[in-house]
């Protein structure tokens, strides 16, 4: 399957971003920590260049804390700051806080020496569906921007103070104007960062079905035995789920959805598409 999502208001938000980037002081890079490397945007990557950059392994709750430690370890070493949590959890983010006002270190050195006390100003950025708008509500303790488990739901920037001397930027998700890579389309589609209007759920399902075969992560979720095929094992997951159209067929389609989402919530469990 081909997978494709560009819309203009991502190409406006990269522009905006490209403007903004000149008066903050560090970026935040907020990764799925189950498709890291596919939630690294070329696009992105170039647009913090010269700055403070770190990445946050966000969603860690859905894979294996070692996966995402190995993760953190590989993105260090890039020069980079890498923080590992789950913004959904009370209190995650502080980590977060203090990593920036390390990375920071200097200017509000120099500052102090003046007598002056720095602000730090950081742009978080991200594919759609990363947690970014989460992750600055758990920054500040309360809901300040609006957040939604589908892409596309933060449509402008906002800037939002989270102490006296910690301001962040919530950007757009904006994902590569062309997605060359077959599997990181996949994987972006996989965890939710394209919109399913413009997908084909039932050969998403299908593909999810042939990356988690031999897992065990499929046979355990719903309690049957699965078959070579991805497409027969699709039809047998929704007769286990009791998925029936009038006659008593399969009602694949819905069957695809309930793949799709189980995958996303973590229902089969922890599991990691990309390995570090």
């Amino acid at each position: 399957m081909i997978i494709n999502w560009f819309p203009g208001h991502m190409n406006k938000s990269l522009r905006e971003m490209e403007d903004r980037i000149k008066t903050v002081d560090a970026v935040v890079y907020v990764l799925d920590s189950r498709a890291p490397f596919s939630c690294i945007n070329p696009e992105l990557d170039r647009l913090s260049e010269g700055r403070p950059v770190i990445y946050v392994l966000n969603k860690a709750d859905l894979v294996e804390s070692s996966d995402s430690a190995k993760w953190a370890t590989k993105l260090s070493r890039t020069g980079a700051g890498a923080v590992v949590l789950n913004s959904t959890a009370t209190n995650a983010a502080k980590v977060l806080a203090d990593k920036l006002r390390t990375a920071c270190a200097t200017k509000i050195d120099r500052l102090k020496n003046r007598g002056v006390t720095a602000v730090i100003r950081a742009m978080v950025i991200g594919v759609p569906n990363s947690g970014k708008s989460t992750l600055i509500n758990n920054l500040c303790g309360k809901a300040k921007t609006i957040t939604g488990n589908r892409a596309g739901v933060t449509r402008g920037q906002q800037w939002v103070k989270i102490a006296p001397t910690l301001e962040v930027l919530d950007t757009p998700g904006t994902l590569y104007p062309k997605l060359d890579n077959r599997e990181t389309a996949l994987n972006l589609a996989f965890i939710g960062s394209i919109r399913d209007e413009v997908l084909d759920i039932h050969g998403l399902a299908i593909e999810l079905i042939k990356r988690l075969s031999g897992s065990g992560a499929l046979e355990r979720r719903y309690g049957t035995t699965l078959s070579d095929d991805p497409v027969e094992s699709l039809r047998k997951i929704a007769v286990a789920r009791g998925f029936l159209v009038k006659g008593g067929d399969a009602d694949t389609e819905r069957a695809a959805y309930a793949v799709i989402d189980d995958f996303r919530k973590g229902r089969m469990g922890k599991i990691i598409l990309e390995k570090a």
